[in-house]
């Protein structure tokens, strides 16, 4: 049996909760350390980061039985796969020829605070526009991976992860 296979669930909880806590700190370290202005997707993407991990954490901390792990295993899984959603749309229009890249808008804050109707503010969250396609970060690791291409991949993994907890067998 394999060191994996032998992990307790609540254990594989608690590193998909950890694992979500280190990503939303990466983020705001690029924020308020980096001054990178998150864009409406990333905003999204970390609403999904917190959703997985909180519920995680609850599942760790709850420690259910089979039926339990599977619901819990489920939430997970689609938590991350609406987060891997919104990195995958935060890629395309990163990937859109420069004429194709919808136009920028006002911040998230400023739309709130200037009372514009919240199905425009959802629109914007939903399907971001221009500052969603800038690539503002130092430059692309390995001159490969931008930010929500690591996003992406950490959202992968972590629903992965969460099926594989919600089917197993302890």
């Amino acid at each position: 049996m394999s060191f994996l296979a032998r992990l307790p669930s609540r254990v594989v909880n608690l590193g998909v909760f950890l694992t979500c806590a280190v990503m939303l700190g990466i983020g705001y370290y690029m924020q308020y350390q980096m001054r990178l202005e998150p864009c409406p997707l990333c905003i999204m993407q970390r609403i999904f980061f917190f959703a997985t991990g909180l519920t995680a954490l609850v599942a760790a901390i709850h420690n259910p039985g089979a039926s339990g792990r599977r619901n819990y295993g489920i939430a997970s899984t689609i938590f991350a796969v609406a987060g891997a959603g919104f990195a995958i749309r935060q890629i395309y229009l990163q990937h859109l020829p420069k004429d194709q890249i919808p136009a920028c808008l006002p911040s998230i804050e400023y739309m709130l605070d200037a009372d514009f109707p919240l199905k425009d503010v959802m629109n914007v969250l939903l399907k971001g526009d221009g500052n969603c396609a800038e690539i503002t970060w130092l430059d692309p690791l390995f001159n490969f991976f931008t930010i929500p291409d690591l996003s992406l991949i950490a959202f992968a993994g972590l629903a992965a992860t969460s099926v594989w907890v919600g089917v197993r067998k302890a």
